[in-house]
C-alpha cells in the first residue's frame, strides 16, 4: 500500500495526545452517498467544492469502508465499534423498532463523555428507540441520550418512514398533546389517506414500498395519524439540521465536544430546498448532494468564525454505497447521464460488491493533518479505538482497531483485515484481496436495479488490479482462495460460521 502525501519523513507510530486541551471531534455522515458522487473522488457531473476543499487539505482515503452496505448496521458499527453481523437485529429497522444498542454497551460518545467531552447528535438516528411499543406523546426512552449523547436532535428513522417528526432529547418537537401521534407498521388507521387510496394527494410518485401514509404530499413507509403541528417540512430539513449543528458548536465551544452530524442526503425522498432544485441537472438526487455540500461549507464557516477550526478533527463519510431508484420516481435514473455514483466500482447499496461498502472518507484537521491521498484500509468501526488513542485513553473491548496513524496521515498502514456485510451476508477484505463465499439467492435486486453479489460459487478478486471486480480468480488461484477462506472462517469465529464451507485445497 502507498500513501501519496508528504509523510515519508514522519514516524510510523502516532503518540497519544498529551495536550491539556483535547481536540473537538466532528463526524459528518451522509446517507447513501456513493464512492463516485463527489468531485474530490473523480465525479465530473457534480461539483462539490466544499467537500473537495476538505479532501484537498486533508487525507482522502481510497480504500475506506462502512461496515455494511445498509444504514442501520453501519451506524451501529460506527457508534459501538462492533461488527454488525455479531448482532442479528442489526438490519434496516422500521420506525417503531426498539433501541438496537444496549444501554450497557460501550459506545463512542459514552467513551468520549467519560474523558470530559460534551457529546451531541444532530440528524438521522435509525438505531431504534424505546424498549417496545413507543408512546410518541411522552418522552421516548431509551434512545441516543441513554447511550452516551448528552444532547440529541434527531429524526427517529429515515426521511421516508413515519413518524415524520423531530425528536429532541427524547421528546417530539412541537407536539400538541390534543392531537396525539399514533404509529403503526402493520395496518392503517381508519379514514387515514394512503398513496393507494388517495393518489391525487401525491406530489411525489412511489415506485416500490412507499405507498402508506402521505405527509407533505410524499407517500411514506408505515402509517401515522395525528401530530400535525409536529410534522417536519421536508424541503427545510437540511437547513434545519444545519442550524442545529451550528448552534451546538457555538454553545459548546468552551469545552471539547464530539458532534455526530448525521445528514439525511441523498437518501429518499430527495427533497431539495428550492434554492437547489434543478441546479445539478441530475434531478433531485444530484440537487440534494449539492445542498449537502453547501451545508457542509456553511458548517465549516461556523467552526472558523467561532475560532474552532484549528482544534477540530473533522471526519467525513457515508453510511453505505449509492442507489438511484430506492422507492420513488424522481428522475435519478433518467437524468443520470455520464455521472457514475459507484465511481467505477461494482454493485451499490445492499451489495456485497465493493460499491456497497467502499465509501468516501476524509479526515481534516487544519494545521495538524498534512494533505494527501491514502490507500490504507480504514473502516468507520475503528473510530472508537482510534479516537480514544488520540485523546490519551484506550479501548480494547470491541472489534474497533486503532488506525489513528492512518487517519492522521502519519502512517501508510491501516487495517490488515476487514469483514464487510450486506443484508446478512459477509465477505473478507484482506490486503489487496476480496473473498466472497458462495451464497444462495438472487444476484440482482430488481426493484433497485443493483447487483448484490449472491452467487452459488466463491469469488476472489485482486482489487488493486481489478477495481471493478470483473475477473473472478477463485478457480485460477486456488492457493489464495484457500488462504482467504481459512482466514475468513477464523475471523468470523465458530459462532458465526453456519453455512460457510471450508475450501479444500487440491
Amino acid at each position: 500500500m502507498t500513501l501519496s502525501c508528504n509523510s515519508s519523513h514522519k514516524k510510523d507510530v502516532a503518540e497519544p495526545s498529551t495536550n491539556s486541551i483535547k481536540p473537538n471531534i466532528v463526524v459528518i455522515y451522509l446517507d447513501d452517498l456513493g464512492y463516485g458522487d463527489l468531485s474530490s473522488y473523480g465525479a465530473t457531473g457534480l461539483q462539490t467544492p466544499n467537500i473537495f476543499a476538505l479532501a484537498k487539505d486533508g487525507i482522502k482515503f481510497t480504500n475506506a469502508y462502512a461496515s455494511s452496505a445498509t444504514c442501520t448496521p453501519s451506524r451501529y458499527a460506527l457508534l459501538t465499534g462492533v461488527y454488525p453481523w455479531r448482532n442479528k437485529k442489526a438490519k434496516i429497522l422500521p420506525g417503531t423498532a426498539p433501541l438496537l444498542i444496549s444501554t450497557e454497551q460501550q459506545t463512542l460518545p459514552k467513551f468520549l463523555k467519560k474523558q470530559g467531552y460534551q457529546t451531541g447528535i444532530v440528524g438521522k438516528w435509525h438505531l431504534g428507540l424505546g424498549t417496545g411499543i413507543v408512546n410518541w406523546n411522552e418522552r421516548v426512552s431509551p434512545g441516543p441520550n441513554e447511550v452516551g449523547f448528552e444532547e440529541s436532535y434527531i429524526l427517529a428513522a429515515t426521511q421516508d418512514r413515519v413518524p415524520t417528526v423531530y425528536i429532541e432529547n427524547g421528546n417530539v418537537v412541537g407536539l400538541d398533546k390534543n392531537d396525539p401521534i399514533q404509529v403503526s407498521y402493520e395496518e392503517n388507521f381508519d379514514g387515514e389517506p394512503t398513496a393507494i387510496s388517495n393518489p391525487e394527494m401525491l406530489s411525489m410518485k412511489w415506485h416500490h414500498g412507499h405507498n402508506n401514509s402521505i405527509v407533505n404530499g410524499i407517500p411514506r413507509i408505515g402509517y401515522m395519524k395525528g401530530g400535525e403541528s409536529a410534522k417536519w417540512s421536508d424541503i427545510d430539513m437540511a437547513d434545519h439540521f444545519l442550524q442545529k449543528a451550528q448552534t451546538y458548536v457555538k454553545s459548546h465551544k468552551e469545552k471539547p465536544f464530539f458532534l455526530y452530524y448525521a445528514m439525511q442526503q441523498p437518501h429518499v425522498p430527495r427533497t431539495p430546498h428550492p434554492r437547489f432544485s434543478g441546479r445539478s441537472g441530475l434531478g433531485p438526487r444530484g440537487d440534494v448532494i449539492l445542498e449537502a455540500d453547501w451545508c457542509i461549507g456553511e458548517f465549516i464557516k461556523t467552526l472558523e468564525t467561532e475560532g474552532l477550526l484549528e482544534n477540530t478533527l473533522i471526519i467525513f463519510s457515508s453510511d453505505n454505497g449509492p442507489v438511484l431508484n430506492d422507492g420513488y420516481y424522481d428522475d435519478a435514473v433518467e437524468k443520470l447521464g455520464d455521472h457514475d455514483p459507484k465511481g467505477g466500482l461494482r454493485g451499490g447499496k445492499y451489495s456485497i460488491f465493493e460499491a456497497g461498502t467502499r465509501v468516501p472518507f476524509i479526515t481534516y484537521w487544519k494545521g495538524k493533518i498534512e494533505p494527501g491521498v491514502s490507500d490504507a484500509i480504514v473502516c468507520q468501526m475503528d473510530l472508537l479505538a482510534s479516537l480514544s488513542t488520540l485523546i490519551g485513553a484506550e479501548d480494547t473491548s470491541t472489534d474497533s482497531k486503532n488506525i489513528l496513524n492512518a487517519l492522521l496521515g502519519t502512517s501508510q498502514k491501516g487495517r490488515d483485515h476487514l469483514i464487510i456485510e450486506a443484508t446478512g451476508k459477509t465477505a473478507l477484505r484482506s490486503g489487496d484481496w476480496l473473498y466472497i463465499p458462495a451464497y444462495d439467492g438472487k444476484n440482482f435486486r430488481e426493484e433497485v436495479g443493483i447487483e448484490v453479489g449472491n452467487f452459488p460459487f466463491e469469488q476472489l478478486y485482486n482489487l488493486m488490479e481489478d477495481k471493478g471486480q470483473t475477473n473472478n480468480l477463485a478457480n485460477s488461484n486456488l492457493e489464495k482462495l484457500a488462504e482467504m477462506n481459512t482466514l475468513f472462517i477464523e475471523l468470523r469465529g465458530k459462532d458465526y460460521n453456519k453455512g460457510v464451507k471450508e475450501v479444500i485445497f487440491q
